[in-house]
């Protein structure tokens, strides 16, 4: 778990406010729930992996209930609840805090926050399109571009298909998607395995594999329109098609993807897809869907790397302070100007020599003013410019009520 200190909150604030800013720019509709959900609930939709993970005990009442690992499961169950008073297809999103009891490595913690965009109610691949676009306009606000990251896409429904055309049935492709959903993770031996383990023959772990390497997806139409439509979207640039992207919660239909930065330093930056049939097992009506989770951790490392460690605390604002208790308020009247005109004052509590003052100003502000006795007198300060140190006059006189 984590706690956020200034240093922390400056890149949390730059994540967020690009998730934020991304998501009304393509009128996503925000909304929340309870960070506590039903573990049945949670531990049904998560798939297995997650659901060895999940935080989970009994209250006073013996309620078996759940710290939520992700949204989509709560998502899916407001939805259900309100369904036939709400108006499709909705486009909403969220900020939410997560938790999930695991190994803690680079980019993983057992504590984060997740932005997730959906779309439920639509079963046009337009979907995809603004779901997977919002997302690569976020990476971009935060200064990173496509050479920085690729959103590697496949479809289950593709592989689905090829399973079953090399002789492997459908009720064993789960099982097929779970091992293969850890390649890169574990050798492939292992992976081989876990195959054979769930019921697979020789030449039929031989099948999968060979499938794995299809570099090809004309005879998926969905796929085929998706690049097709990114490319009038602006974004083509960020796809590449990836039949190793499976994703491991099991309720994922159709398309697939997660974000990777183009070095391979890094885990996934963010992942989805299409869940067409998630509604329905709790018991709502059938609903195309697609969705999108894009955790906080990851992408601050990226961004930190790529940007620079102090890239999100960059001085900003003006700093005003004053040399002797007779001047202050006199700072104070001005700190009041300026932040009636929008600026971001940071106003010194006590009175210091200017050597100290300065020093301190320009750990966090862009522009610094300091007032002293013969300032108050003339009526006008200097205001410095702490990275050029050009100076220019600032008028002490208190603004026009």
């Amino acid at each position: 778990m984590r706690d956020f200190y200034p240093a922390d909150m400056a890149w949390r604030e730059k994540v967020f406010g690009a998730f934020r800013d991304a998501a009304r720019g393509a009128a996503f509709e925000p909304y929340d729930a309870c960070v506590v959900e039903s573990f049945e609930l949670l531990s049904r939709k998560a798939g297995e992996e997650v659901s060895e993970q999940i935080y989970h005990f009994l209250d006073k009442s013996e309620r078996h209930l759940a710290l939520r690992p992700e949204m989509t499961p709560t998502l899916a169950r407001m939805v259900a609840q309100r369904q036939k008073e709400l108006s499709f297809p909705l486009k909403w999103t969220t900020i939410a805090q997560c938790f999930r009891y695991e190994r803690m490595t680079k980019g993983r913690k057992r504590e984060h926050y997740q932005w997730n965009l959906d779309i439920v109610g639509e079963d046009s691949v337009l979907a995809e399109v603004e779901v997977i676009g919002t997302a690569v306009d976020a990476l971009r606000r935060m200064g990173l571009t496509t050479a920085d990251f690729k959103v590697h896409v496949s479809s289950r429904r593709m592989l689905g298909e090829m399973l079953a055309e090399s002789g492997i049935p459908p009720e064993r492709h789960a099982q097929v998607f779970l091992a293969l959903d850890k390649r890169g993770k574990m050798p492939d031996e292992e992976i081989a395995a876990m195959l054979r383990d769930g019921g697979l023959g020789d030449a039929e772990v031989a099948a999968t594999f060979a499938i794995m390497d299809t570099k090809d997806f004309s005879r998926c139409p969905e796929l085929v329109e998706l690049f097709r439509l990114a490319e009038v979207a602006g974004f083509a640039d960020a796809l590449v098609f990836d039949i190793g992207v499976i994703r491991g919660l099991s309720y994922y239909t159709g398309i697939v993807f997660e974000c990777f930065d183009t070095k391979g330093e890094f885990r996934a930056i963010f992942g989805g897809g299409r869940y067409d049939n998630l509604l329905t097992t709790i018991g709502g009506e059938p609903t195309g869907a697609v969705g999108l989770g894009f955790g906080d951790v990851v992408v601050t490392e990226l961004l930190k790397a790529r940007l620079g460690e102090d890239a999100a605390t960059e001085p900003k604002g003006i700093a005003v302070g004053f040399m002797t208790p007779g001047e202050r308020e006199c700072a104070l009247r001005l700190a009041r100007r300026l932040r009636s005109e929008g600026e971001c004052v940071a106003l010194a509590l006590r009175p210091q020599k200017p050597k100290k003052f300065f020093a301190r100003a320009g750990e966090t502000s862009a522009k610094a003013v300091f007032v002293g006795p013969d300032d108050v007198a003339k009526g006008v300060a200097r205001l410095k410019d702490l990275a050029t140190r050009e100076e220019t006059e600032i008028c002490l006189a208190p603004a026009k009520s």
